[in-house]
């Protein structure tokens, strides 16, 4: 009995070191993989993913900087609704980014006027009501003005101002 005594305490002892044992080792793996990989990261291999990278957040920063702007005269035009009794004034600048297009924009004037009244006329109240309706106007109209340009098309659009009545 007292042999079986010390065997059962003696087996928990070695349970213990051996659970201490594994979990140091896998510390240690986990360490040395993690160390691994931003040692790669850091290093970028072979050189060639840091420029990738730098080359990624110059586009992007290009893509983020602001156009040149181009004013419009304000826009009021009857909403096309039943009775038509409602109408939208509205302010829009137009974005793009070389100096050539604001002078294709000069030129075009006409027709990019034109084609804003024709297309502002023909919604109605429920087309253009609510942030949907107007980011929904704001993607048709960059469309249609950039049918008319031959130079190069313009990046974006604002409404500085957006009443209807």
């Amino acid at each position: 009995m007292a042999e079986e005594k010390e065997v059962q305490e003696a087996a928990p002892g070695k349970k213990s070191t051996s659970l201490k044992l594994v979990l140091i080792i896998l510390v240690a793996l986990v360490l040395v993989g993690g160390g691994a990989v931003a040692w790669l990261m850091l290093a970028g291999g072979d050189g060639e993913g840091v420029p990738d990278e730098v080359a990624q957040m110059e586009a992007a920063a290009e893509k983020e900087a602001v156009g040149l702007s181009f004013p419009m005269d304000t826009f009021v035009v009857n909403l096309n609704d039943i009775g038509g009794k409602r109408y939208l004034k509205t302010n829009i600048e137009l974005e793009y980014v070389t100096p050539e297009m604001g002078e294709e924009l000069k030129q075009r004037l006409p027709q990019l006027r034109d084609t804003i009244l024709l297309l502002l006329s023909s919604k109605g109240l429920d087309d253009i009501q609510g942030v949907e309706g107007k980011i929904a106007l704001r993607r048709e109209l960059i469309q249609r003005i950039n049918q008319n340009l031959k130079s190069g098309k313009i990046r974006n659009l604002y409404f500085t101002q957006f009443v209807i009545q």
